[in-house]
């Protein structure tokens, strides 16, 4: 879910994935790899890897496993070569879906991308069908317990664009290449970070107002995610926090 409703629900969200431990692992290892073999080993000199670094210690990934992941990467070990692809489809009531993908095999991603959509009430589209309503940010969580005014001093300077009170958590967004430095400014002030990626969000949103359509969302995009080779799923839909609280109870 975007907006409102993606950010109250992204506890729940991590809960299932920790119970899938072994899974968010192997997902969270591609993303350094790939971050390695595309721009090197140096986490100073290659602010992707050092945000997927991050996002996997963030996530209790061993260091060695990291570390061992670069290499991978760089060519010092031997590893897969994995392509980075993104799919586009739509969801029930004609909800936009960005799904992006690490994969060695690209015709098995697809088909298993497609039969689930297909499954689910969705379908895939043509490249560049939905792309074009989502951007590329930074997005940082940190408790609503934070003071706003010192949030605001902390990471504007350091590059937010915006602050947002989305209900048990501040969304902070940023450019892509600012994430590294909101994040060290947080990490100073020891100010606890929640969930700190690059993602992509849309410029603007379809609102659902039906309990039955919501859940037939969120349950296409937690069988998305379930995919090994589906690294993250964005979407422009918004839920009014009530709704949600009633899928959520129901």
């Amino acid at each position: 879910m975007s907006g409102h409703s993606k950010w109250a629900t992204i506890k729940h969200r991590k809960g299932a994935a920790d119970a899938k431990r072994g899974k968010l692992f192997a997902k969270l290892i591609k993303q350094v790899e790939v971050a390695a073999r595309t721009g090197g080993g140096d986490l100073d000199a290659n602010p992707t890897l050092r945000t997927m670094f991050q996002k996997a210690r963030d996530n209790s990934v061993p260091l060695d496993t990291i570390e061992r992941a670069v290499k991978r990467g760089t060519g010092e070990l031997e590893g897969v070569n994995y392509e980075q692809v993104t799919y586009e489809g739509y969801a029930q009531g004609g909800i936009a879906l960005l799904i992006e993908c690490l994969t060695d095999n690209r015709n098995r991603t697809s088909s298993e991308v497609r039969s689930t959509l297909t499954k689910h009430g969705g379908s895939l589209a043509e490249p560049g069908a939905v792309s074009w309503q989502f951007e590329r940010k930074g997005v940082v969580l940190v408790p609503a317990s934070v003071d706003e005014e010192e949030l605001m001093l902390l990471t504007v300077d350091a590059g937010a664009e915006d602050i947002e009170d989305v209900g048990e958590v501040w969304r902070i967004i940023t450019a892509p290449s600012d994430l590294n430095e909101v994040r060290d400014a947080l990490d100073g002030a020891e100010v606890p970070v929640e969930f700190a990626d690059l993602t992509m969000l849309p410029t603007s949103t379809v609102e659902m107002t039906d309990v039955g359509e919501l859940k037939k969302l969120l349950n296409l995009i937690d069988v998305l995610d379930d995919l090994d080779d589906v690294q993250e799923v964005q979407d422009n839909s918004e839920a009014a926090a009530d709704l949600m609280e009633s899928v959520r109870a129901g």
